[in-house]
């Protein structure tokens, strides 16, 4: 099964309507050593986002990133997405499974909740995040996640991606906790250096 990996810096993009501008800092990310790219935009309209994912997939094909979607199974396939991301509000897994086949990856949100990941994983998806790790601007009433979340989890022997909250001082206790990538959005593409502060975050792998 030929499917690319969720490890590592994990970009997921802002809400920006400017797609030069959204380009460009994902193109400096990638630049940086983001080895995942989840494209995510819950209010641009249809052809804005189709033509965004566009974009971002070729930036992400070009630099051998995994290219994700956020919640949309039908444009991930138009734009020959690596995968999807799906919580709990976006759709049955089973059934996105079924519409990807096999090679696809489908990431499932487990928030603060362990007991979520085995059906997740059972349904087809295929990696795990949990989160709000830490208190986050993009979504300040999120559910939080103890760090030993991770440590239980990783008895499931699937990628965990920790997201919430995650900054360039805080990433290495997530990584220690067993986290396999980090999903950072504010940290990163708020950056005065989007590439220079990429490859901080890429150089807590190594």
């Amino acid at each position: 099964m030929n499917r690319k990996a969720i490890a590592g810096l994990y970009a997921i993009t802002p809400d920006w309507d400017d797609t030069a501008r959204l380009l460009g800092a994902v193109a400096a990310a990638l630049a940086g050593g983001a080895r995942v790219l989840q494209y995510r935009n819950k209010h641009g309209d249809r052809q804005r986002r189709l033509e965004q994912a566009l974009g971002l997939s070729a930036l992400a094909n070009k630099a051998g990133a995994t290219f994700i979607v956020n919640d949309d199974v039908e444009l991930a396939l138009e734009v020959d997405a690596d995968g999807v991301h799906l919580g709990e509000t976006d759709g049955d897994i089973a059934r996105a499974r079924k519409r990807l086949g096999a090679r696809k990856l489908i990431g499932a949100s487990c928030y603060n909740r362990l007991e979520l990941a085995a059906p997740a994983l059972a349904a087809g998806a295929d990696h795990i995040a949990f989160g709000s790790v830490f208190a986050s601007a993009t979504k300040p009433s999120a559910r939080r996640a103890a760090l030993d979340l991770f440590a239980q989890a990783r008895l499931l022997n699937v990628p965990l991606v920790a997201i919430g909250g995650i900054t360039i001082t805080n990433a290495a206790q997530v990584i220690a906790a067993g986290a396999a990538a980090v999903a950072v959005i504010s940290d990163l593409f708020e950056a005065s250096d989007v590439a220079a502060q990429a490859h901080r975050f890429a150089d807590l792998f190594v």
